[in-house]
């Protein structure tokens, strides 16, 4: 998978309400969903001055200057440090072929759904994934489920899963934390990868922040990879 390929994914199963060409700029309409359905992207040739065209834009949608820095972003990098944008949330992406992990969860721990049950949409808010981001969930066009997990017969996580161009990603992996190390993420990773590979799948894919040492060891221990990465810079 390449880097472009992933974005691609990336903005099709968890993409803005709505995007716009502005000269080197495309400016995303996050409607509070979120960093990645709001910030800035470097689409053409841009210079410096060119900068303060895509902070307007944001400050006209009401939300904070923020950009997207990818590989071969470097220039772009340097330019928002000289004005004062900060490193927020860096990020990895990590893939695989879904033939190497569709062996099935435990029975009864894991529902494939659509749409979101309430008790998961309740566990998304417990873990500050509110109706903005539901409403991400909601216009994602293509195959798309929820998988609630479950542990001591009880709801314990929740992912929304999506498909575009053979690959599903996983976003929104969210387990209560009285229900965290019990086996509940493993499930959920393995219950969307069957569930992907049914729909016509042949790839699972996810972001994480670097930062997030327990969830980067789950996705390696199931064979995941890194195939890339991204930063944000915000004022």
């Amino acid at each position: 998978m390449t880097p472009e390929h992933l974005l691609a994914v990336m903005e099709a199963t968890w993409g803005p309400a709505a995007t716009s060409a502005l000269g080197p700029w495309t400016i995303r309409n996050g409607q509070g969903g979120g960093k990645r359905v709001s910030a800035t992207t470097a689409e053409g040739t841009w210079q410096d001055t060119d900068i303060p065209q895509a902070e307007a834009a944001m400050a006209g949608l009401q939300q904070p200057a923020l950009f997207l820095i990818r590989e071969g972003d470097g220039a772009l990098d340097q330019a928002l440090m000289a004005r004062g944008y900060r490193i927020v949330d860096p990020v990895v992406a990590y893939a695989a072929a879904l033939a190497g992990m569709t062996q099935p969860p435990e029975h009864m721990t894991t529902f494939p759904h659509w749409p979101p049950m309430a008790i998961a949409a309740d566990l998304w808010v417990e873990g500050g994934i509110g109706p903005a981001r539901l409403a991400v969930m909601e216009r994602v066009q293509g195959p798309k489920t929820v998988i609630l997990g479950r542990a001591q017969d009880r709801a314990a996580g929740a992912a929304f899963v999506a498909i575009h161009d053979n690959v599903a990603m996983l976003h929104a992996l969210e387990v209560t934390p009285s229900q965290r190390r019990q086996g509940s993420a493993h499930n959920i990773l393995r219950a969307a990868a069957v569930w992907a590979q049914q729909n016509g799948a042949d790839t699972l894919s996810l972001v994480v922040t670097v930062a997030n040492d327990p969830a980067r060891r789950l996705y390696a221990s199931l064979g995941m990879t890194i195939v890339g990465q991204y930063h944000y810079r915000q004022k």
